[in-house]
């Protein structure tokens, strides 16, 4: 066993990766095993209703090991960066509380960069500048809004991707409401930092066309499932339309579009595939940026074990206050 250090700064464990990286069974068998307590890092699987889409856990997955910030909001709200670090942040302290780690899972990397490197002071929406960006969106395309936000907040624009239109919004909101860039705001706020010691685990696929036959695999499984039903039930009990937040998700824009009659089903599931590889790869890119990540590859047939060796070693060095002895206890 290892000697303690920073035994006074509580641990975190965060596990990433992209979409189909299989960050969930992994979570769920690591909670079973250590004192750990599962906090969700999507912004997807926020909303209530929408489980097929966003491939959240079942009944059954949840009563083995209890998730954290899913099923929070209707699809009619937003979820905000800032909402997520006000929400996990309180649920990390009362898990040490209860003797137990943080283990954040998920693929919402924003939400993982703030939670490392701090939350800057961004101004809180502003309905009537989002709705002049919906408007130009519309008359201009989002293409051009992505240029122009380029332009504004270079830094920020060579990070999304033209078709992130949720985040283009939000970061051509800020310039507009601020006169900043929201990197420099960003950039500001990392000297918050929160006071957590992390072990960052990065799923990466060691060969990416098999987490493309595998995104294609889940994409037809949730077809399967019952995704279309799921969203025209979505849609007859909310008022939503194609920009709601909640129907930006991947999967949701290409099934309204169908249902929608913009394309037929063929071309659906080849988008929708497609999108969610394209999302796959932003994750990717992300992850690649970030600095101390012990990068595992997700395909290996170790997995598992490599994983609990990182968390045993770092288990080890962590201050028995901060850590639980006993795996059975239950979230409260």
């Amino acid at each position: 066993m290892q000697n303690m250090i920073n035994s006074d700064v509580p641990p975190a464990i965060l596990l990433m990766g992209p979409t189909a990286s299989g960050k969930t069974a992994l979570a769920v068998s690591l909670a079973q095993r250590f004192p750990l307590e599962i906090i969700s890092v999507d912004s997807a699987m926020v909303y209530r209703e929408m489980n097929i889409g966003t491939a959240k856990p079942d009944a059954a997955t949840l009563a083995a090991a209890p998730h954290h910030l899913i099923d929070l909001i209707s699809p009619l709200q937003a979820y905000s960066v800032a909402q997520f670090c006000s929400d996990a942040l309180p649920l990390m302290t009362a898990a040490h509380a209860r003797g137990r780690v943080p283990l954040l899972v998920g693929g919402t990397m924003l939400y993982f960069k703030a939670l490392r490197e701090g939350l800057s002071e961004l101004p809180p929406a502003d309905e009537a500048v989002r709705t002049q960006i919906e408007i130009e969106a519309r008359q201009r395309g989002w293409g051009a809004l992505h240029d122009e936000l380029s332009q504004l907040d270079p830094e920020t624009g060579q990070r999304l991707q033209p078709g992130d239109t949720q985040r283009i919004q939000r970061a051509l909101e800020v310039v507009r409401v601020t006169g900043q860039p929201m990197s420099s705001l960003w950039a500001l706020g990392r000297a918050s930092t929160p006071n957590f010691r992390w072990l960052p685990i990065a799923l990466i696929p060691a060969e990416r066309s098999v987490l493309h036959e595998r995104i294609a695999q889940r994409f037809d499984a949730m077809l399967e499932a019952g995704l279309l039903q799921e969203l025209s039930d979505l849609r007859q009990r909310y008022d939503l339309h194609a920009e709601s937040p909640a129907m930006r998700c991947v999967g949701y824009r290409q099934a309204w579009a169908y249902q929608s009659g913009e394309y037929g089903y063929q071309e659906m599931r080849e988008r929708g595939i497609f999108a969610t590889r394209q999302l796959a790869k932003r994750q990717m890119t992300w992850l690649r940026g970030m600095n101390e990540v012990r990068t595992m590859n997700c395909l290996d047939m170790q997995l598992y074990a490599q994983v609990e060796q990182q968390v045993l070693e770092f288990l080890a060095t962590v201050n028995p206050s901060h850590v639980g002895q006993s795996t059975g206890q239950s979230m409260c």
